[in-house]
């Protein structure tokens, strides 16, 4: 992870997580990731590979949970080996932990779950880096205990994910107040899609307003969070997971270039 520690001590630009919501297979995976690998390096902005191994939090029994745990993981380990950048993917139990340290630089605990000692502190002990999100249900001041779980356990590598809070039954919000809190406790991150997710709808699958995703972003920039987390795919229609918030791969380029200006902008009234 030499690469991606050395580029995130650079405050002078976010890092970005980003890629499928789920990994569909190896042609995809690579797809995504050399377009998102061609524009991170123009930009300079410092990149990590994001991709579920499995998807276990479901709306539906039907749903899609993923190609199979170790063909999928074998997917993210050549990610990284081929483009040379940090993978992350999430974990939901225990075993997951170690089975998935094998593979990856980063695991990511899901916003449900982060309050799941025994998951946060099996994490830890891999040495691995941890990605805390915020459960909707948490204030941003909570997240100082989930983050106190990492480094108690032995390992400072950690950072907090927003992805925003539930607003009623159907709808999520993202507290811009929250992000200097959760910064004063470990770097921090912005879930720019999950944050646009509109859960609970009555098909069973969950909604989205992915027209917001540049608002959101923009907004998280200028609040000062340390790197963005986005979604993406060449085509979100077919994706089997999450489609209906992910942004479309094509988009990606201008919207960076964007919010790259933007920072700057940030950087020189900071």
């Amino acid at each position: 992870m030499k690469q991606f520690t050395d580029r995130q001590a650079n405050s002078d630009q976010f890092f970005l997580l980003a890629g499928p919501c789920a990994i569909e297979g190896e042609t995809m995976a690579m797809r995504i990731a050399e377009q998102l690998v061609t524009l991170t390096d123009k930009l300079n902005i410092p990149f990590v590979f994001k991709g579920s191994f499995k998807k276990a939090n479901r709306s539906r029994v039907d749903s899609f949970t993923g190609i199979g745990d170790q063909k999928a993981l074998e997917i993210l380990q050549k990610v990284g080996q081929r483009f040379n950048v940090p993978t992350i993917t999430d974990i939901h139990e225990v075993a997951d932990a170690e089975k998935a340290a094998q593979y990856v630089d980063v695991l990511q605990i899901p916003a449900f779950l982060v309050r799941q000692t025994d998951l946060v502190v099996a994490a830890a002990k891999t040495g691995k880096y941890v990605s805390l999100k915020k459960g909707q249900f948490m204030s941003p001041e909570s997240m100082k205990h989930a983050v106190k779980k990492v480094t108690d356990s032995g390992n400072s590598t950690v950072w907090i994910t927003d992805r925003g809070t539930m607003f009623g039954y159907q709808d999520m919000i993202v507290d811009f107040r929250g992000i200097p809190v959760m910064k004063s406790f470990a770097p921090t991150v912005l879930d720019v899609t999950h944050s646009l997710q509109q859960p609970n709808q009555s098909s069973g699958v969950t909604g989205g307003k992915p027209e917001l995703i540049e608002t959101i972003a923009r907004a998280g920039i200028a609040a000062g969070v340390d790197g963005l987390f986005m979604e993406t795919h060449h085509d979100p229609s077919s994706a089997k997971s999450d489609g209906a918030n992910m942004l479309p791969l094509h988009l990606m380029e201008g919207l960076l270039e964007r919010l790259t200006i933007l920072r700057k902008a940030v950087n020189q009234i900071s």
